[in-house]
């Protein structure tokens, strides 16, 4: 069976960054937009880094343009515009698809790992994960990333945890992330 640390991504300069660089650490692995209603989550998941990082903590941010073509732009664009208005230290990676045939090996590997959602918490949360899922080109199959924010926890020894969904905000999970640290 693959381990996380068997992954290869490139970062977004295109430079390919081993996953095993990363034994040892928490990770939360994310498909990010810019664009997106969820995009705030940004402010959440940097206060989380700044928090931990220095416990042993990494954000691993995968930009996206699947959904609503809400990851717009190129790397370099997508970093600034994360840097400029969430003020995240943390490094954006390379832009990626996360579902079909041009899916990401690792969101592949992630998506195997965890195959669905936790139920949203709240009458918002699950109005919003219920719009989501009649969006056309939404799929019901196992495992399928279902937008933008869907987080992934990957612990200390590098096995896959947790799955957040889209509306999963990280003040929602941070206790748990804490707990792995």
């Amino acid at each position: 069976m693959a381990s996380i640390y068997d992954f290869k991504v490139k970062n977004r300069k295109g430079e390919d960054i081993s996953l095993s660089n990363f034994k040892g650490k928490v990770l939360l692995i994310v498909n990010t937009a810019t664009g997106c209603g969820f995009t705030p989550q940004y402010e959440g998941i940097e206060k989380l880094y700044e928090e931990l990082h220095d416990k042993g903590f990494e954000v691993l941010d995968f930009p996206c343009n699947q959904f609503g073509h809400q990851a717009p732009g190129d790397n370099n664009e997508i970093h600034e515009f994360c840097t400029a208005k969430y003020k995240t230290q943390f490094d954006q990676l390379d832009k990626i698809e996360v579902n079909g045939d041009e899916a990401s090996d690792l969101w592949v590997f992630l998506k195997e790992q965890i195959s669905e959602d936790p139920e949203p918490k709240g009458m918002k949360n699950k109005l919003a994960m219920k719009a989501i899922s009649k969006i056309p080109g939404v799929a019901k199959e196992k495992g399928f990333i279902k937008w933008n924010f869907t987080k992934f926890v990957v612990d200390r020894d590098g096995k896959v945890v947790y799955r957040f969904g889209p509306t999963d905000e990280p003040k929602d999970f941070a206790d748990k992330i804490r707990e792995l640290i």
